[in-house]
């Protein structure tokens, strides 16, 4: 890895594509506890931890020509021990999912598709006081 600065400070939003903005907002509000920061003309957001938020777009281009589309994967940060908790909550819902994953390094994931067939990983590599060395830890995980 060079050592070079880092000109990002993390993820300020994703957003996900679906035809069911309400049944994927129960989802995320449900299973996660996410907040609903608004929703306006085929959009929703949802709060995504202090400095992130989460769009929910119904198919079809919006102001700036962007689309939604499929997303492969992607993962949110949890803290440290709250795995097992989250894990607790997808059960209690009948939401599959697979882990806690321990990845080197000691960090843990969960993997679970959402109700449009997003893959979620819930990731907490980023929450640890001291973190493992990213190129090792990513070349060893699923995400």
């Amino acid at each position: 890895m060079t050592n070079r600065t880092c000109l990002v400070d993390g993820v300020c939003e994703v957003t996900l594509e679906t035809s069911d903005p309400a049944g994927l907002e129960a989802f995320y509000t449900s299973a996660l506890g996410l907040e609903v920061l608004s929703r306006e003309g085929g959009r929703t957001w949802l709060a995504c931890g202090p400095r992130a938020r989460m769009g929910l777009w119904t198919p079809g281009e919006k102001e700036f020509g962007d689309r939604g589309g499929r997303h492969v994967h992607f993962a949110l940060s949890v803290s440290p021990g709250a795995l097992d908790s989250v894990c607790a909550r997808l059960r209690e819902l009948g939401v599959e999912f697979r882990g806690p994953v321990e990845h080197p390094g000691g960090d843990r994931s969960l993997y679970c598709e959402d109700p449009a067939g997003n893959v979620l990983e819930l990731w907490d590599f980023f929450e640890r006081a001291q973190r493992p060395d990213p190129v090792n830890a990513l070349a060893g995980s699923d995400g």
